[in-house]
């Protein structure tokens, strides 16, 4: 790493991380973490749904591994681009769902965590050379 670390890497680093190990954790309690997700338990508990949660959540440690090889290789526009498009896009789409299944208030919150991303990554907080 030959950058120095900065209060302002700390949104990118938070997102790298829980993204990279909130995707492996369905790989041994799906149903955990669909009930963390926010999804109700009849979902959680269906068998039928856990595959589906471990398959689409590797997606997500992908992402989360992109952000930290971004991070340690100094690139920080891009781990932004990944925050905006991240904290945005997952942002509607997650709290949909989960204000779709009658968690209303677990959904406003999703949304309102992930668009923080998504304006720090907007705002180019990483590539920022503000101190």
């Amino acid at each position: 790493m030959s950058h120095p670390f900065s209060l302002r890497h700390i949104p990118a680093l938070i997102l790298a991380a829980s993204s990279t190990f909130g995707g492996i954790w369905p790989v041994f309690n799906a149903e955990g973490a669909m009930l963390e997700f926010g999804f109700p338990p009849n979902v959680a508990q269906a068998p039928e749904t856990q595959p589906v949660m471990v398959q689409g959540q590797s997606r997500t440690t992908i992402i989360g591994l992109l952000a930290f090889i971004f991070y340690f290789r100094g690139r920080f526009a891009e781990l932004d681009t990944i925050m905006t498009v991240y904290g945005f896009y997952a942002g509607i789409l997650d709290s949909y769902i989960v204000y779709k299944g009658g968690n209303s208030r677990w959904a406003l919150f999703r949304l309102a965590a992930s668009w923080v991303f998504g304006f720090c990554g907007i705002a180019g907080l990483t590539a920022s050379s503000l101190p």
